[in-house]
């Protein structure tokens, strides 16, 4: 999946979040939905989205940061993204 470099990193995440929706025939969520409980996010797709996180952005996701509070959303996601890169 090619992603556009000058894209925020919100629009990215919401582009690869849409990605994984689609393949669960969800058409449209918002950026304050929770992914888990609407059921767009599951086990293997978290793994896929910390993956793609840490290759997009270059950021490291430690285990620890792996939780429903950081991946709840498409804007929580985006704060755990830019909170990693400014260190």
């Amino acid at each position: 999946m090619a992603v556009d470099q000058s894209a925020t990193v919100k629009d990215q995440v919401r582009e690869f979040v849409q990605s994984l929706a689609s393949a669960k025939g969800v058409g449209s969520f918002t950026d304050q939905e929770a992914l888990l409980e609407s059921g767009i996010l599951d086990s293997l797709s978290i793994f896929r989205l910390v993956s793609f996180l840490e290759d997009t952005f270059r950021v490291r996701i430690g285990d620890q940061e792996i939780t429903n509070e950081n991946l709840k959303s498409v804007e929580t996601i985006e704060q755990l993204v830019v909170s990693k890169q400014s260190k």
